[in-house]
């Protein structure tokens, strides 16, 4: 074989690589990164999602517990009275209606901190997050499929919720606008938040095996000391406080806001439903966990 040959096979051939790398490596032309990001992440919200449903443990663990729970509640203290009732024995709510606020603001843990903390997890166990990093999918993309699935199965399981709640159990529902726009905020920003944290959280269990082990007993503890099991009034003024750092606490506590009558709001730490403070404490944790989402979020991880 002649120079030149040789040296059109090399050129050929370094060509050939160079386009099989420019094949494999994300658009980067202006206009047109953020998009194909954009793009991307919301077609894996579809993916996300599926994969969730098909999984049936997150299912019954995180979409299907807060209506179990529901039901235990009103079916074992139902026949103990309203809750709040005067001394006269007359007024207050049925059971099942003061524990929705809780088991709504449960689902939104279960399914943004549980669900994603688990899952990650898993994910990174298993070698998934490790392939996915080889390929041009960009962590936002990622992220965007993620946060997307808890959204969309948040939003299902609210409704389902409330459904139930109205149809089986007969509690009634707010008929003020102003209580659902406070419900919409309260939500988004709980789902969202949960979210962040959830991914930020996957990244302290040292395998997959042993996410499930390290998560649910924190997901559990928040639950009992924010007034989701527990009624929060009952609870002693520390742990009061110690559950007021955390965002599940006001989580609850918004969603009292919509579902039960006003002067129930009497029963809270500062003698009223605090719905600024509430917001405020919501962005703090949603900006917390973005920070540590992203700080904390590796394809691989490094001590492995």
């Amino acid at each position: 074989m002649s120079n030149n040959e040789t040296g059109s096979g090399s050129r050929g051939t370094s060509t050939t690589a160079a386009a099989s790398a420019e094949g494999r490596r994300p658009s980067t032309r202006p206009g047109t990164g953020l998009v194909t990001v954009l793009r991307v992440g919301l077609s894996r919200v579809g993916y996300e999602t599926r994969m969730y449903f098909r999984t049936t443990d997150s299912v019954f663990f995180t979409f299907l517990f807060p209506f179990i729970m529901l039901a235990i509640f009103t079916a074992a203290f139902g026949s103990s009275g309203n809750i709040g009732t005067a001394p006269d024995g007359s007024g207050g709510i049925s059971v099942g209606a003061y524990y929705l606020p809780g088991m709504l603001a449960a689902g939104m843990l279960l399914s943004g901190v549980q669900n994603l903390a688990v899952d990650i997890a898993g994910e990174k166990g298993d070698g998934t997050l490790k392939r996915l990093g080889g390929t041009p999918l960009s962590p936002l993309s990622y992220f965007i499929g993620k946060i997307g699935q808890v959204l969309v199965t948040g939003v299902f399981q609210a409704a389902l919720l409330i459904l139930v709640a109205r149809v089986l159990l007969g509690i009634d529902l707010p008929t003020d606008p102003e209580k659902w726009l406070t419900f919409a905020w309260v939500f988004l920003l709980g789902v969202i938040t949960s979210a962040f944290l959830g991914i930020a959280l996957s990244a302290l269990p040292r395998s997959g095996k042993s996410a499930t082990a390290v998560v649910i007993p924190i997901v559990l503890v928040l639950q009992f000391i924010s007034g989701v099991y527990l009624q929060f009034y009952l609870l002693p003024d520390w742990m009061q406080n110690a559950a007021s750092v955390f965002p599940l606490k006001w989580m609850a506590q918004g969603m009292r806001g919509v579902f039960l009558p006003d002067s129930f709001a009497s029963l809270e730490q500062n003698e009223s439903w605090d719905f600024p403070l509430i917001a405020l404490n919501l962005l703090i944790w949603l900006v917390v966990g973005l920070v540590l989402s992203r700080v904390t979020f590796r394809w691989i991880r490094k001590d492995t």
